[in-house]
């Protein structure tokens, strides 16, 4: 276990056109750094990605998924997605580009999906065509469905251009099913690009748990990114009052939820305990909770002393969170006020980084080494 304290400033950047506002300049422990808007008029936006055209792909929680042009214009909701709860915290979450996408134009969607028996966190792949999307194929849906309004998880991440991790939630008040392996509930699960199910996932030859199935033990996993180095899935999971964690999420893992924990009951009260054997202990924690959402490895030098640094959002501080590392060790830690709740942080191919605002008329924010 790693425990790190720490408090800084921080902000993000694009190919993108940067007129919609007079740019800020923010100093950080590294570098001094331009933080400028791009876009704008999102509701409540929760994933994007890089066209490899310089659009953008970017979801908004509301259930509408959108283009945005290099001169930070949004296009209309595009046509064709499934049908979408939107409910509390459920709604349209993810976007991932398949990884030939040049050549098949496949994204990866992941949303709450309803049903008669409630709803549950599903993912489709579909082909993007000008501005619809076609040819859906349901390839995962959560089991069971639930009536809740909480904990879907949603973020999406490619393993070696041949696997996809999907994160999941324990759907709030089914906490104690993160620890039983016959259902979806506070679980990674792992899959080939066409939804099959990996020969060498764990419990495909083993009964005691769901195919599909890759860790277990998990709150509400709303943070992943394959590490650059070991190639290793990297997740983050809010905790409930203090204990929001980040994990190396590996195969048959438990990670404890709701056994051990860092948080308590909302309002006060003691959940479980801090340790117990056979349970897994995070990488590092955060007490008071930060509510994380978004991550990423920043692999570029275009910002000065973040190369190889993890980055995660705050949407309860309004910040952007930077994490230096030695192996699996979290070294130390630096908090970059932003001033919005941030939902998405992703790198950007001009090596600057996108933070996705959760806000009613959200925006995509730039932030690039100030000149």
């Amino acid at each position: 276990m790693k425990k790190t304290f720490a408090l800084s400033l921080f902000a993000t950047g694009m190919l993108f056109a940067t007129t919609l506002v007079s740019a800020q300049t923010i100093n950080t422990e590294k570098a001094t750094l331009t933080l400028e808007k791009v876009a704008k008029g999102l509701e409540h936006p929760w994933g994007l990605a890089f066209l490899p055209d310089g659009r953008m792909l970017v979801t908004e929680r509301a259930g509408k998924l959108r283009l945005v042009n290099t001169d930070g214009s949004l296009s209309a909701p595009l046509a064709g997605l499934p049908d979408i709860e939107v409910s509390g915290q459920g709604g349209l979450f993810d976007v991932l580009l398949h990884p030939d996408f040049a050549n098949n134009s496949k994204i990866y969607l992941s949303y709450n999906e309803p049903s008669s028996n409630g709803s549950s966190t599903a993912v489709v792949l579909a082909t993007l065509k000008e501005d619809r999307i076609t040819d859906l194929q349901m390839i995962f849906s959560a089991a069971p469905k639930f009536s809740s309004r909480h904990h879907f998880g949603g973020r999406l991440a490619i393993q070696d251009n041949q696997y996809l991790f999907i994160t999941l939630g324990d759907r709030g008040q089914r906490r104690d099913d993160a620890q039983t392996l016959d259902n979806h509930h506070g679980k990674v699960i792992r899959l080939h690009l066409d939804g099959s199910v990996p020969q060498d996932n764990p419990y495909v030859k083993n009964d005691a748990g769901l195919a599909d199935i890759w860790s277990y033990g998990h709150r509400n996993i709303q943070g992943a990114a394959i590490h650059p180095t070991t190639g290793e899935l990297w997740t983050h999971e809010h905790g409930p009052q203090g204990g929001d964690e980040i994990n190396v999420a590996r195969a048959t893992y438990n990670y404890g939820w709701p056994v051990i924990t860092y948080g308590e009951e909302y309002g006060g009260g003691k959940i479980g305990q801090t340790a117990k054997e056979g349970m897994e202990q995070p990488l590092h924690y955060w007490v008071p909770s930060i509510a994380p959402s978004g991550m990423t490895f920043y692999l570029n030098d275009a910002l000065p002393g973040w190369k190889n640094n993890v980055l995660v959002g705050s949407l309860r501080y309004l910040q952007l969170v930077r994490l230096e590392l030695d192996g699996e060790k979290v070294t130390h830690e630096e908090r970059i006020m932003i001033g919005q709740r941030i939902r998405d942080v992703r790198q950007g191919p001009d090596g600057a980084v996108y933070l996705l605002t959760d806000q009613a008329d959200g925006e995509i924010l730039r932030l690039t080494a100030a000149k």
